[in-house]
């Protein structure tokens, strides 16, 4: 199992949006995201900040790449852009994250 994390940020006036639209998460994303190996997928927000930490369990390098270009997930980064930090094609701005611990 690889294990990824990585920090993204969102409007601070957004908080409750953001969650409501994780809360309803469309059914074919949540589909793509285990197709592509995501056995865990957790996100965290630290509210006095609006910085997001998200943590990551997949089972192949490759395979994960792909996402990107799904139709459902430039669906997803089109449909999050408005409420979030993102780049010229609506991805997320994203920062990996490198591991320091485990215990």
């Amino acid at each position: 199992m690889i294990k990824k994390a990585f920090a993204m940020k969102i409007y601070p006036d957004q908080h409750e949006e953001y969650q409501k639209r994780h809360d309803e998460l469309w059914p074919e994303m949540r589909t793509m995201l285990k197709e592509h190996g995501a056995s865990q997928y957790s996100i965290f927000l630290n509210p006095e900040t609006s910085e997001l930490f998200g943590y990551l369990e997949i089972e192949d390098e490759e395979r994960w790449g792909g996402t990107a270009a799904t139709a459902i997930n430039q669906k997803w980064w089109h449909y999050m852009a408005d409420i979030m930090e993102t780049n010229p094609d609506d991805s997320p701005v994203s920062k990996e994250l490198v591991q320091v611990f485990e215990l």
